[in-house]
């Protein structure tokens, strides 16, 4: 027979780490929840401001994120991981256009609870990490893009990575714009649907005109 495993250093320091207790899920989760509805309001709310919504200690909080930057970062994860199972319902058969639509109203319906988390988020979190993180959305929205394009009915005279970030870019301009009260919270959705659908309609019969290249000192003339 063998000899009984070792409890040496080596040992241990090959275990798997423990979960976490129950006790210890509950609190995160608590300063989660709290950190979403605390940031949404404000997005330069504290940590102090957290601990106390969530009814912990500022140890405590510390004990699980140890700096801002990281209890931003998992209160974003936590809603974009709620938001992806409300968009995932979304209804995105039939004319592409009404499916933008339908799919745009939802999105908004949960920026709209979000708005300064993610202000909070793109003032913190890494902007590669935040691409990432939307990754799931962007691609939902570009495969509904290139079918658009397929049917006929959004333009395909711009590039797709362009157009699926500049959806991106409007939808979160309009959080911005709504934060900054240059845009009613009650019209942002229609606001919305309307400047992402306007931008991948396909082009009028008036072309942006080529632009000559700009003349350097010392060209001939």
């Amino acid at each position: 027979m063998g000899s009984a495993p070792s409890d040496g250093p080596a040992a241990r320091s090959a275990a798997p780490p423990r979960p976490r207790r129950a006790d210890a899920q509950r609190s995160i989760a608590r300063i989660v929840a709290a950190a979403r509805r605390e940031l949404g309001r404000d997005p330069a709310a504290t940590v102090d401001d957290v601990a106390r919504a969530a009814g912990v200690g500022r140890m405590t909080l510390y004990g699980h994120f140890p700096t801002r930057a990281a209890l931003v970062e998992a209160a974003l994860v936590d809603a974009l991981l709620a938001g992806e199972q409300v968009l995932s319902g979304v209804d995105l058969s039939g004319d592409a256009r009404q499916a933008v639509h339908r799919l745009l109203t939802a999105s908004w319906s949960l920026v709209a609870e979000s708005v300064g988390l993610l202000a909070a988020a793109e003032g913190t979190v890494p902007a590669e990490r935040l691409h990432r993180l939307h990754g799931p959305h962007a691609r939902r929205v570009e495969t509904l893009i290139r079918r658009g394009q397929r049917e006929g009915v959004f333009r395909t005279d711009l590039p797709l990575a362009w157009l699926t970030n500049a959806a991106h870019l409007l939808v979160h301009g309009a959080a911005g714009e709504v934060l900054a009260g240059r845009l009613a919270g009650a019209d942002a959705s229609r606001v919305v649907s309307a400047s992402v659908l306007g931008v991948l309609a396909p082009p009028d019969p008036f072309r942006v005109p080529e632009t000559a290249p700009s003349r350097q000192p010392g060209d001939p003339g």
